[in-house]
């Protein structure tokens, strides 16, 4: 096993959204039903963000499907705030880089690391509408552009 990567869910929107300027690699504060729930790969990043507050990141909106054999079942809220774990290095890189309008903190991944949870942040600048149409035509035409070269 080692250190091998290996995805459970990633954001596909995210980098659709926005143009990832920085990478950065998170663990995360789980309980264990959460985790169990996780690695079955019932976590959706879809709509979820990152928050900076008191010197320490919070992701929101992240759906962790409640885990069915678990005896806290009931009270289980899916999209509760989680804390993000980062050293005081990077969260003190991100202090500043998050107070520049247009930046944010965005979940792009959730893999599993040395039988680890980690989260793949992605400091992202927000896409304008006319950019990512842009992305498509040049997509669309390369594409094209495949094609006919495969099939002369």
């Amino acid at each position: 096993m080692g250190n091998a990567m290996e995805y459970i869910a990633k954001n596909r929107v995210a980098f659709h959204d926005y143009a990832i300027l920085e990478n950065y690699e998170a663990g995360i504060v789980l309980g264990g039903a959460e985790v169990k729930s996780i690695r079955r790969g019932t976590v959706v990043l879809k709509g979820s963000f990152a928050t900076l507050s008191s010197s320490e990141i919070f992701l929101h909106n992240m759906h962790i499907a409640p885990y069915p054999p678990a005896r806290s079942y009931a009270e289980y809220d899916p999209t509760r705030t989680r804390k993000l774990l980062l050293t005081a290095k990077e969260i003190r890189g991100l202090i500043g880089k998050l107070k520049t309008p247009g930046l944010t903190l965005v979940p792009l991944g959730v893999y599993t690391k040395a039988n680890k949870i980690k989260v793949h942040l992605g400091l992202g600048r927000g896409k304008r509408q006319y950019e990512k149409r842009e992305i498509i035509k040049k997509r669309t035409v390369e594409r094209n552009i495949r094609e006919a070269l495969k099939h002369p």
